[in-house]
């Protein structure tokens, strides 16, 4: 049987919060270890280690859950920061994910889709509501109707394809027989090419380009 995922909840309204920790204890294979009340909680609770991944919310005071996310994957690269919180704004989940949050989902997720998100940002990753997912695909601006690839090669064009499909480096190295080592070249050359700065962006490139959709 494998190791239970260690999380720390952390949201700044005691009902939710308790509700929060009360909810992760009826999911099988989830183990709270601590909740925070602010973002300083968060990293303090994390520091003392055993922690897998932080459940998130943004508005927090003494430090807001984007700064605390932006330590925590800065200090501890080793915890995944799953972001759950009542704004969807472009504004809150770009922020977000720059600061290292490997998942994003608004506070109408169910317990089902709670675990789920756990268990893939546990893995390594990425995971967005229905939403937030929208907003991602829809980007900023409209993309161009055709199809472009900036100069991609074969692989990297499949390297993204898996990204946007929301597998992790060791999978896609699994999956393209490659080592992870080699993943990231291809990943850094990507990122390069189209101007991305974290998955989310480069999601968003490949659902505007048709990468994703590809068989």
């Amino acid at each position: 049987m494998s190791e239970a995922i260690r999380v720390v909840v952390a949201d700044d309204q005691q009902v939710v919060r308790e509700g929060l920790v009360a909810l992760l204890g009826l999911i099988d294979g989830v183990d709270v270890v601590g909740a925070a009340a602010n973002g300083v909680e968060a990293v303090d609770l994390v520091a003392r280690g055993n922690v897998d991944v932080v459940l998130m919310d943004l508005r927090m005071p003494v430090l807001d859950g984007t700064q605390a996310t932006a330590r925590i994957t800065a200090d501890f690269p080793q915890v995944a920061v799953l972001v759950l919180t009542t704004y969807a704004d472009d504004a809150s989940i770009a922020n977000a994910l720059r600061a290292g949050a490997r998942g994003y989902l608004t506070k109408d997720a169910g317990r089902a889709e709670i675990g789920a998100a756990l268990r893939s940002t546990a893995a390594g990753q990425s995971t967005f509501d229905a939403e937030v997912t929208k907003r991602l695909v829809a980007g900023l601006a409209p993309g161009p109707s055709a199809r472009q690839t900036d100069g991609l090669t074969a692989r990297e064009t499949e390297v993204l394809r898996l990204i946007a499909g929301g597998l992790s480096n060791p999978e896609i190295a699994a999956r393209l027989f490659i080592s992870e080592a080699t993943v990231k070249t291809h990943i850094n050359n990507t990122f390069a090419k189209i101007g991305a700065r974290h998955r989310a962006e480069a999601v968003r490139y490949a659902y505007r380009n048709g990468i994703a959709s590809e068989a």
